[in-house]
């Protein structure tokens, strides 16, 4: 590979792979970030790769599960400029709908990041800590690496799909396993990323929260296990090392950065509800209530996260499930600014409890605030049964 300016990244005398001990407090003595490559000729394997990634990403263009708001790609493609300003011009956000965490970056600078990711990040620093993650394995070339092992065409077909829409349309799991990074290129990844992190004036200690959160809602899952439960944790490095190192990295840089939360918040609000809607879909009810159980102490939108934990009770439906989810319906609505659906799932459990005039009532109230709904036939004819 060659490259317009600067060097490539290096790790040095006191650099990444001597381990923390010989990692001083300044960032510029970990490396340096290489300027910006060169498109390699179409007849090596980098270039074929480059070309192939490029069709993709013209396909991935015109997918359904693209967020098609040019505001807030605008604003998450700047974030991903903070942190590799010299490498701005060659990547590509493109903000993908699916209910995983997951960001990727392909070798021609195309970058996914999935809504559910967006959902988990508390903050900017924590959605930059990933990002950053994602462009350490692009400027090491770490995708180029694995190619290289792969012998199968049906295997390298579905290595298309993981940055395609294969992946946009959720396959993690499988993809996950077969073209993972190794785990000595996930820590390279993190080591890099949390020193673009430093760079670009974010808290570096945002880095290991993210992934702690992740592990703790996965642990809720069916088999109590990060590792069993999610492929992500089982082809990333052990969470607790990762955890203690971004930590151990954070404490070395001593960053005095801003996490930028506020905007965020902010800047997420228009799409929460349909990234609510999406992880209450995906019917992992325990993993879900961790989530939404955190998330519900936010102060923006607090009654969308109300709502969303109240959509999962009612809907696993265990024991004192309905009551419990009858009580964080009537927060939401405390709260203010409650979603119409809030009113539609009171009226759902009234019914089922056999109370119609609460029943009625809720459905009308839902009714009339959202009376465009898909739904809106069906919950019409339930007032009419309740008439009866």
């Amino acid at each position: 590979m060659k490259y317009r300016k600067g060097k490539h990244l290096l790790c040095i005398a006191l650099g990444l792979s001597l381990g923390l001990s010989s990692i001083t407090a300044s960032a510029q003595a970990l490396y340096q970030v290489p300027g910006r490559f060169l498109r390699p000729e179409i007849s090596t394997d980098e270039g074929g790769l480059w070309s192939m990634m490029d069709r993709e990403e013209t396909k991935l263009r015109r997918s359904p599960f693209v967020l098609k708001d040019k505001e807030f790609t605008q604003y998450v493609q700047a974030v991903t400029c903070k942190l590799a300003p010299e490498h701005c011009p060659d990547i590509r956000v493109h903000i993908v709908r699916n209910h995983y965490f997951n960001a990727n970056m392909a070798p021609n600078g195309m970058m996914q990041v999935w809504s559910g990711l967006m959902l988990r990040a508390d903050n900017e620093a924590q959605l930059a800590s990933v990002l950053g993650h994602e462009i350490g394995h692009y400027l090491e070339r770490h995708t180029l690496s694995n190619l290289r092992d792969i012998k199968s065409r049906a295997a390298f077909g579905q290595f298309l799909g993981l940055f395609g829409l294969i992946g946009a349309l959720g396959q993690v799991g499988l993809l996950a396993g077969q073209f993972s990074f190794s785990r000595e290129h996930e820590s390279d990844a993190d080591r890099i990323g949390i020193v673009l992190l430093h760079n670009a004036h974010y808290d570096t200690t945002e880095a290991a929260k993210i992934w702690e959160n992740l592990r703790e809602e996965s642990k809720a899952g069916p088999l109590g296990d990060p590792a069993k439960n999610s492929p992500m944790f089982a082809t990333h490095p052990p969470i607790h090392e990762r955890k203690e190192k971004l930590e151990q990295y954070a404490a070395l840089l001593n960053t005095q950065g801003s996490n930028n939360q506020q905007e965020w918040l902010e800047r997420t609000a228009p799409f929460l509800h349909d990234w609510l809607v999406d992880e209450i879909k995906r019917g992992s009810y325990a993993e879900s209530l961790v989530l939404f159980e955190r998330l519900s102490v936010r102060q923006v939108k607090q009654a969308e996260y109300l709502w969303a934990k109240a959509e999962i009770l009612r809907l696993r439906n265990q024991d004192k499930d309905a009551d419990l989810a009858l009580t964080q319906y009537q927060a939401a609505i405390a709260a203010g600014n409650e979603p119409a659906e809030t009113h539609r799932g009171m009226g759902l459990i009234w019914r089922q409890k056999g109370n119609k005039d609460q029943a009625k009532l809720c459905f009308e109230q839902y009714l009339q605030s959202a009376p465009e709904a898909g739904d809106a036939l069906m919950i019409k004819s339930y007032i009419e049964d309740l008439n009866t």
